[in-house]
């Protein structure tokens, strides 16, 4: 891939999943947007149950999707206080793929998300979804602390 110029941030991806990480994430990228005039993409990741089945990953689905879209509305109050434009939407799949995807396809400039902490060996087995993203995703990733 050739190197592109940088052009300054256009839209923010932040990835959602609810945490204190996703939320000084969010902070950091409204704090961002609003200086630089870019507008803001939160994207929250339901990943469904393995194995799935069709009630369990119904109820699962449908829970998650009414937590997150509780939260996307003060969400949306404290863009619009900033005078940002924040747009939310909601995937299901795997987290880092999902966000990476659709970082792609909305031609994302950033993408700021939380670091979860989690233990060596999960980290061992699994990798943590910032570092997938970080590993994988065409444009700059600000992990968060």
């Amino acid at each position: 891939m050739g190197a592109r110029a940088f052009q300054g941030f256009q839209t923010i991806l932040v990835a959602w999943d609810g945490s204190p990480q996703a939320e000084h994430a969010l902070e950091v990228a409204l704090s961002l947007a609003a200086s630089t005039k870019a507008s803001v993409l939160v994207l929250a990741v339901i990943r469904p149950p393995e194995p799935a089945e069709s009630a369990e990953m119904n109820a699962v689905l449908e829970e998650a999707r009414d937590r997150y879209e509780s939260n996307f509305g003060s969400m949306r109050t404290r863009a619009k206080e900033a005078g940002v434009e924040l747009k939310t939407e909601i995937a299901v799949g795997h987290p880092a793929e999902q966000i990476i995807h659709r970082a792609e396809t909305a031609q994302a400039s950033l993408i700021v998300m939380g670091r979860r902490s989690h233990t060596v060996f999960h980290r061992w087995m699994l990798g943590s979804n910032s570092e997938r993203v970080v590993r994988s995703a065409y444009c700059p990733v600000m992990v968060v602390h």
